[in-house]
This record gives C-alpha cells, sequence and structure tokens, in this order.
C-alpha cells in the first residue's frame, strides 16, 4: 500500500497577520518567530556556522524585519537588504519573497569594507519590472528594528514603529493613508502588542514564511563556471574546495571534475 503523500503542517511555518487599524488607518504586521528560527539554527548546525551572541540576535532581528515588511508589500515583490557596519564591521543580508514563502539570510565577517557610516542597502525585484528599485540610507544605532523605522520614514516616505515582546514575537505597525501619526508615535511595546485588544482591527490576510534558501549545487556550480580555464588558480594545491552561498552561507565541497 503507497505511503500518502507528506504534506508540509503549517506549524513548520511562521504565519504572518496583516491587521487594518481602523479609526487610526494603521496596517499591523505581527508573527512569531519560533519556527523560523528553528530552521535557522538547524542550517547553522547542519552546515557548522557560529555566530557571536551579538551579531545572532542582529540577524534574528532583521530575518524577522524583512519577514513582516514583505507582507506589508504586494506578493509579487523579492525585498533583499544588505547593512553594512562600522563596528562590528559586518554586512548583514537577509531576502524574502511572498511568493516562495521563505526568508534567509547571513552574516559576512570577512573581507568586509570598513566605512565610515553605517548604511542600509535595499534592492526590490519584481517579473514585471525591467529592474530592480535600489535605494540607500545612512542608518545610525545597533538596533535592527530602529534601522527598520529608518528605512520606512527615508525610503517608504512613512512612518513606522517595529516592536520586540516575549516568546520571539515582532510586531510592525506601518502608515497608511491619514494615518493617526501621533497615536503610532506613541506607542510603546505593551500598546502595540495589545493593539487588537484597544483597538477596533480587521484581519485583512495571513501570509506563511519558512527559513530556506533554495541553494544547491546545481545552483552554485555554474557560478565557477569561469574558472574552468583558470582551474589552478580556484585550487590551487588542493584537489577540494569548499563554496559558500552568498545568500545563506551554506557550504558546498566542490572538486575539479565537477567543473
Amino acid at each position: 500500500m503507497d505511503e500518502p503523500e507528506q504534506v508540509d503542517s503549517v506549524e513548520e511555518y511562521t504565519k504572518v497577520e496583516s491587521i487594518f487599524v481602523r479609526h487610526r488607518n494603521a496596517l499591523v504586521l505581527r508573527a512569531k518567530f519560533a519556527p523560523i528560527y528553528t530552521d535557522y539554527y538547524l542550517h547553522l548546525m547542519q552546515h557548522g556556522i557560529r555566530h557571536s551572541q551579538e551579531l545572532d540576535e542582529m540577524l534574528k532581528d532583521s530575518l524577522a524585519a524583512i519577514t513582516l515588511h514583505c507582507v506589508a508589500r504586494p506578493w509579487a515583490e523579492t525585498v533583499a537588504w544588505t547593512v553594512n557596519l562600522r563596528a562590528p564591521r559586518v554586512n548583514i543580508f537577509v531576502t524574502g519573497s511572498s511568493l516562495e514563502e521563505s526568508v534567509t539570510g547571513r552574516l559576512f565577517t570577512e573581507d568586509v569594507r570598513e566605512p565610515d557610516r553605517n548604511f542600509f542597502y535595499s534592492q526590490v525585484t519584481a517579473k514585471q519590472w525591467a529592474e530592480p528599485r535600489l535605494s540607500t540610507l545612512e542608518v545610525e544605532g545597533r538596533d535592527p528594528l530602529r534601522w527598520v523605522e529608518q528605512y520606512y520614514a527615508q525610503s517608504e516616505q512613512r512612518p513606522a514603529r517595529m516592536f520586540r515582546h516575549d516568546d520571539e514575537l515582532f510586531t510592525l505597525v506601518t502608515a497608511q493613508p491619514d494615518c493617526d501619526e501621533e497615536w503610532l508615535a506613541g506607542l510603546d511595546a505593551d500598546a502595540a502588542e495589545r493593539i487588537q485588544e484597544t483597538e477596533e482591527t480587521t484581519l485583512l490576510e495571513t501570509r506563511r514564511f519558512h527559513f530556506n534558501c533554495g541553494c544547491d549545487l546545481g545552483r552554485i556550480l555554474p557560478v565557477l563556471g569561469s574558472w574552468r580555464e583558470r582551474m589552478d588558480e580556484l585550487f590551487e594545491d588542493a584537489d577540494v574546495i569548499t563554496v559558500q552561498c552568498p545568500r545563506c552561507a551554506a557550504k558546498y565541497r566542490v572538486t575539479r571534475d565537477m567543473l
């Protein structure tokens, strides 16, 4: 007897609720990130990746932020953020797509250019666009949630507030046309968590995300195609080299005969 086809359970995904706040004209994006963080740590273990606690928290917060932001945006967009920090000298990269129901990211800690300020780079792509939409801004501080608020103010041209709560719950509140901006500016973490208790709200939609890059050797090897005529430079005296995925830092062993 054939075994039933395995179907991903909803619990394997982080469910993001999109909630409209009536009379305040604001959009609330909210999710618990335990499923994404579980997959993220399994990924680190699988590929032998270790981060300092500070950088680990920065990357996790950035994964939460871009996930909520993706749900605030149209389905067809793919969003990628890179933050180039002066101290600690690191590039934090995260990307997400509602169509693929995925978010991924990594840290770059080697050969990172040291800027004189901290910079936030955003790239948004969609199939119907001829070119990606790019924006760059200077950000202050070391908290990814505050970077998101600065990004909204400068690049989205509207205010937003982001909060972390207990149990890996995060909330992003973004202004819509005719938003009560005084109310939005006055929110704190407790008030943001209780919006559905204190305000008239409507659940607009629910999207789901999991931590997944989708990379494999089949995608990595074509990138190395230009080295076929210079394999001695690539491999030097080694028979096997390790190549990292630029999106998630997954490690792949590559031999000369693979190229």
